[in-house]
């Protein structure tokens, strides 16, 4: 990372993130992930260092109709209070369901809500919800008013949004209408994703495009996330963008030392070694008790796809990924942790990519 001892770099690390009325001792935070930030993960990250976390994606129309009751839907809203602050991100089509599912989640205690704009995924687009809503800016700012105007005062509401539907100038027009509309609406904070709903997760992430939406905003609050694999990444895209903060997604999920590691640099330490497979062990043991307590016995079968993420920094990559792959129940998940994790050995940084992390994150 080239120039990371540049003073505004470090004033913002230094400073933190403020979201409203909530003040972040850190800018960088765990994105909501549909499918795998519930609560278990949500809890390691914020273990390891998140200093804020949002959970998986939910349907206004599922919120609404929700029974408090219905043992098999608890862990959607499950809050604890080491966790806080928590967000919780809702996606919708139309505007009155929209802000009657914000004000579910405020029920339940999420400290902040985050308006999903930003899902690419064909189904959602087909029926009128995330991403397609950049291509309405008349909905997406009734839906941003209704959702402000449910939410009590205290409690900010904040936008997840793509660059556009695509790259022409419509699509263009249509974000700085969205973006601006929103800030005056109200909204404390804007994370901006910087490819296209088109592009869905193909190609790089334009992160000179934050560059352009936070020199147009001015000192208003805008976070950053595609692209997001390392310490690296996380602080050259405050560097090189002027944006407030990152919303680590994909980067996280199975790697939650990215945090723990993140801190360590803004501190001016070495990039911490990658977790020891005892290291590694411990914490998929931990996810694990968690999961289980949320989940009781559909835990096995829901760990799979995190061990399957957790295998990537263990240096059998393939064959302890393909262990995982298997797994179905509590017992066969200790078994692959027995028969791969038993004896202490260094981990390996996602990726492999050891010496980019190591040359380039070392703030001054």
């Amino acid at each position: 990372m080239s120039n990371l001892t540049k003073e505004p770099v470090n004033e913002k690390l230094n400073r933190g993130l403020k979201i409203g009325n909530i003040q972040l001792d850190f800018p960088i935070v765990q994105a909501a992930l549909s499918g795998y930030s519930d609560w278990p993960m949500r809890v390691i990250a914020k273990r390891l260092g998140a200093p804020y976390t949002i959970c998986e994606v939910m349907l206004d129309k599922f919120l609404v109709e929700i029974k408090d009751e219905r043992k098999k839907n608890k862990h959607f809203l499950h809050i604890s209070d080491e966790e806080h602050p928590v967000g919780g991100q809702l996606m919708g089509a139309e505007p009155e369901q929209f802000s009657l599912g914000a004000a579910r989640l405020v029920k339940a205690g999420y400290d902040i809500i985050d308006i999903n704009f930003g899902c690419p995924v064909k189904k959602v687009l087909g029926r009128c919800r995330g991403g397609f809503h950049l291509s309405q800016p008349d909905v997406a700012l009734e839906i941003v008013r209704r959702t402000r105007d449910i939410v009590p005062d205290e409690i900010p509401v904040t936008v997840k949004m793509r660059r556009g539907i695509d790259d022409t100038q419509e699509s263009r027009d249509n974000f700085f209408e969205i973006l601006d509309g929103a800030f005056d609406i109200g909204i404390a904070a804007i994370t901006i994703h910087g490819r296209t709903v088109e592009q869905r997760y193909i190609g790089p992430s334009r992160w000179e495009f934050l560059r352009e939406v936070k020199e147009h905003v001015g000192d208003k609050v805008i976070l950053g996330s595609g692209d997001l694999f390392t310490p690296h990444d996380c602080f050259n895209m405050i560097e090189q963008t002027g944006i407030d903060g990152v919303t680590v997604a994909r980067g996280a999920i199975g790697n939650p030392w990215i945090f723990q590691q993140c801190r360590a640099l803004a501190a001016g330490k070495p990039l911490p070694l990658p977790p020891t497979l005892f290291e590694q062990a411990a914490i998929i043991r931990e996810h694990y008790d968690l999961a289980d307590q949320l989940y009781g016995p559909r835990a096995g079968s829901l760990m799979r796809k995190f061990g399957i993420k957790y295998a990537s920094l263990h240096p059998n990559f393939k064959e302890v990924r393909d262990a995982f792959v298997r797994v179905r129940e509590k017992s066969e998940c200790f078994e692959v942790l027995a028969q791969y994790y038993a004896v202490d050995m260094p981990g390996k940084y996602p990726g492999n990519d050891i010496h980019k992390a190591q040359s380039s994150c070392t703030p001054g």
